[in-house]
């Protein structure tokens, strides 16, 4: 770089100050600004460092056109709000750990930083520090052979405080969050190293320890299990002193790391002890610089602000995303539970504001007879959400980008979805906004008698008194058709249901359903969801299920007009690029989508994405939505990265021939 990166430090506790004073030894950066609730502690603060520009609020000093990057050094639960909004401000950023009290935080920072086109580090320092880069060096020379078992400890005693951040549940306290994070990354590391990665994650964790008063955890244990079965012993806390060192035990020694965490502030030396059984005493690796600890995290910053993430075995955001999911597992195991991830304390945006509908205007939409409001031609399942946290960043997401479509079901995730899907919505306030497409009535299940029956605990876990779409989640040849319909008229009579339909129903099934209601001057089938995708689906996903992706089913829907709301609109990911015919890590891929033609599609779908410039899922996408019949597509993301490049193909306009290409009619 040319010029020194201007930074900003929001907020002026202790790790501020840390921080402030590194930076005045980075070879790369300068410390013009710093905010605080609080003016006169800002001023305070810039005195101190002899810092230009004192700022009372952090709105402040993101407006402020000379600050290139932030530092962010609030407690945990603001990490999130001040990302985000960073990002949104075109900066570069910081953040310190952890990146958010969850993996749901860290997803929506992870995607502003994405969607703004700016650099997000998450401030592990330890892990820019050439002691780190030694390690990865040793291990991956395979000097004490194949790793078994990790140790990794970080842990102290602050002395009991309910009121200080570290015991306060307000503000994320607890060892978890605080310093656990750091034997999760580096047992991750450690584990993807010796693996032959970069970094790895546990197929399993266990965990133990103890919630004090506040209702954070003041001490906890884990094990987690990774692949080769290397295990981990990972020990932190607040409350009790313990031996912070880092252990590797492997085939033929182990490396013992004495100070793995806070490495020389100030420049100097460290150590790593390792001990190759073979030989009669340790050695002793040295490591040296002159540049202070708090420096080198500034300058790995500034070294890689054009890739907008960190190098290895700095944090990248993958690396963030994993570590925040284990620290999630953790919590989990113990029971800690932070009162801002309670549902009814999570009535705004992880951004801090209310929810904006239509705010990222991305979304097009299309009209079902029967219905009130216009439909997003995009609906967002609700099938995968396992804590509010999560279903609350995806929600809010679908939301802000125009969708007002969800789908769930009685059974998806045992009945948790319907009811997360219920919470959010209240939390929220928009029922009268939002369309909710509920499914019941699936096999062994699917009587007229079931039907009504899980409809009424279906309106009570979604808390609302009517579902706009319901349809039938499995048919039933052995019951007439009339059965169905007559039942169904009867909720939709008193106000339940607004229009029905039927899901994995055969095409002469849906004939005869509305012939029989036209007889009887009653509602017929007002949408239908099968499968429908460009790539054809060789085998049932699960029992039951009907594609509707063959030429006669295009041709039935072109001269109904009956909407079809697709699932498994992009072949449950067979158009990420994830896939191949040498590759079939995947069994249930293989078993569904895994042949000749499809694998033709995807070549042609990915050189015509190519082509214009998208993804290769929004070609996908497109294919489904420009058919000459009335489609909505069902997409499953599980981020908001994948909610926003699934969303590029709404702006893709295939033409007729650009269709039967890809779908290998001509």
């Amino acid at each position: 770089m040319n010029k020194k990166l201007s930074w900003g430090i929001i907020s002026t506790g202790r790790i501020a100050e840390a921080f402030a004073k590194g930076l005045q030894y980075s070879e790369t950066g300068k410390l013009v600004a710093v905010a605080s609730r609080d003016l006169q502690k800002a001023k305070n603060f810039a005195e101190k460092f002899s810092i230009q520009k004192a700022y009372g609020s952090y709105e402040e000093l993101l407006a402020d056109s000379e600050v290139e990057a932030v530092y962010i050094a609030t407690p945990h639960p603001m990490h999130a709000e001040w990302a985000i909004k960073a990002a949104e401000a075109k900066k570069h950023i910081l953040c310190e750990k952890p990146i958010g009290i969850n993996h749901a935080e860290a997803m929506a920072i992870v995607e502003a930083a994405a969607e703004n086109d700016v650099f997000l580090m998450e401030a592990f320092m330890y892990r820019c520090h050439p002691q780190t880069e030694k390690v990865v060096e040793l291990l991956r020379e395979n000097i004490i052979g194949d790793v078994r078992i990790i140790q990794a400890t970080f842990s102290f005693n602050a002395g009991f405080n309910p009121e200080s951040r570290l015991f306060n549940n307000e503000l994320g306290g607890g060892g978890i969050l605080d310093v656990g994070c750091y034997c999760t990354s580096m047992a991750r590391l450690v584990a993807g190293v010796a693996n032959g990665k970069e970094i790895e994650e546990p197929v399993e964790l266990k965990g133990c320890g103890h919630i004090g008063s506040t209702g954070v955890d003041e001490w906890a244990v884990a094990v987690a299990r990774f692949s080769g079965d290397i295990c981990a012993q990972l020990s932190t806390g607040v409350a009790i002193t313990q031996e912070n060192v880092v252990r590797i035990f492997g085939t033929k020694g182990y490396i013992l790391i004495p100070s793995p965490w806070i490495i020389a502030r100030e420049g100097g030396e460290s150590k790593i002890i390792v001990q190759v059984y073979s030989e009669s005493s340790p050695r002793e690796i040295v490591i040296k610089t002159d540049r202070w600890l708090y420096a080198i995290e500034a300058d790995t910053v500034a070294e890689n602000i054009n890739n907008r993430q960190a190098k290895f075995p700095a944090m990248s955001w993958q690396d963030t995303l994993g570590n925040m999911k284990v620290l999630d597992m953790w919590r989990k195991e113990i029971g800690v539970v932070y009162e801002k991830e309670k549902p009814e304390k999570m009535v705004f945006t992880v951004a801090g504001r209310p929810l904006q509908p239509g705010r990222k205007l991305k979304m097009k939409y299309g009209e079902i007879r029967g219905l009130d409001k216009s439909v997003s031609r995009i609906f967002i399942g609700a099938d995968n959400q396992q804590t509010f946290s999560h279903a609350a960043v995806m929600f809010d997401d679908f939301v802000e980008r125009g969708g007002n479509a969800f789908d769930t079901a009685f059974i998806y995730g045992g009945g948790l979805c319907e009811k997360l899907l219920g919470q959010w919505i209240k939390s929220r306030n928009i029922r009268k906004d939002v369309i909710i497409l509920d499914k019941g009535a699936h096999t062994p299940y699917c009587n007229p008698e079931d039907l009504t029956k899980q409809l009424f605990i279906s309106l009570d876990r979604l808390q609302t008194d009517y579902v706009d779409i319901y349809l039938m989640h499995r048919d039933n040849p052995e019951i007439p058709v009339g059965e169905f319909v007559d039942v169904l008229n009867e909720h939709k009579r008193a106000g339940r249901i607004k229009i029905f339909g039927g899901s994995n129903w055969t095409l002469e099934r849906i004939e005869a359903a509305n012939e029989y209601a036209k007889k009887k001057g009653l509602e017929g089938f007002s949408a239908v969801s099968n499968n429908f995708s460009l790539a054809r689906m060789i085998e049932p996903v699960w029992q039951g299920v009907i594609s509707s992706s063959d030429i006669e089913s295009r041709r039935w829907f072109e001269k109904n007009q009956i909407p079809l709301i697709s699932w498994s609109s992009q072949a449950r990911g067979f158009f990420t690029g994830r896939y191949s015919p040498e590759n079939k890590s995947d069994p249930e891929m293989v078993r569904c989508w895994y042949s000749e033609d499809n694998f033709k599609r995807l070549e042609r779908a990915t050189h015509l994405a190519r082509k214009l410039g998208v993804p290769t899922t929004a070609v996908a996408l497109a294919y489904v939505l420009c058919q000459k019949f009335p489609v909505f597509a069902i997409i499953g993301p599980r981020t908001p990265m994948e909610t926003r490049t699934s969303l590029i193909g709404l702006d893709i306009e295939l033409t007729e021939s650009q269709l039967k290409w890809l779908n290998l009619e001509e």
